[in-house]
């Protein structure tokens, strides 16, 4: 159990790591709440890491990580329902959750920034950052990280014919690459992608 004030100190970290990306200083948490002793918002904080709703990375105030259902929170968003980008459709509210924690992220994912505009018809555009499975195999048709003779990566989509390897772009303007199977690695496969407006 949280005394209120726990909970009010709870609540202002998350709030603020949402925003912010990174834990606040125990100043700044003073700063939010109005509390002007910075012992005593240590002292809450630390009692915060020994009931396991904190964890603290390094010595720095800003390595706090939530732990439990705080950081479950932060990566479950109600899905309010679906909306038309064509015909409007009737609104109907639904009550689910999605989990971002299952869709994206996992020991074996790790995120690319894109460069460039060859694959926009398959709508990843220039900047956006692509949630990679680790791979070394891929189906035909997935979107893959390929190393080309160990030396340059690139984003495309895979199609295998027998002992050669066709990389192709989403973007009609540019021609596939094809190369023999032997001097293409594939590095991960393309789960998810992140835009920011």
């Amino acid at each position: 159990m949280l005394t209120k004030l726990e909970e009010k100190i709870l609540q202002c970290i998350t709030r603020y790591i949402t925003q912010n990306g990174h834990a606040p200083t125990l100043d700044e948490i003073g700063q939010l709440l109005d509390i002007k002793s910075k012992g005593t918002i240590h002292r809450y904080v630390e009692s915060l890491i020994n009931k396991g709703h904190l964890q603290r990375n390094g010595r720095s105030w800003r390595g706090l990580r939530l732990t439990g259902e705080q950081s479950r929170q932060l990566l479950v968003l109600p899905f309010a329902g679906r909306i038309a980008a064509g015909k409007p459709i009737e609104a109907i509210p639904e009550q689910l959750e999605i989990n971002f924690s299952d869709m994206l992220l996992g020991d074996d994912r790790y995120v690319l920034e894109v460069k460039g505009d060859s694959m926009i018809e398959a709508g990843i555009l220039d900047r956006d950052l692509v949630i990679i499975r680790h791979a070394e195999t891929a189906n035909n048709g997935d979107i893959v990280v390929a190393l080309i003779d160990n030396g340059e990566t690139t984003l495309k989509r895979l199609r295998k014919h027998g002992d050669r390897v066709e990389l192709i772009p989403e973007n009609q303007s540019m021609v596939p690459m094809i190369y023999p199977a032997d001097r293409v690695h594939i590095q991960g496969v393309v789960v998810g992608q992140v835009r920011s407006y």
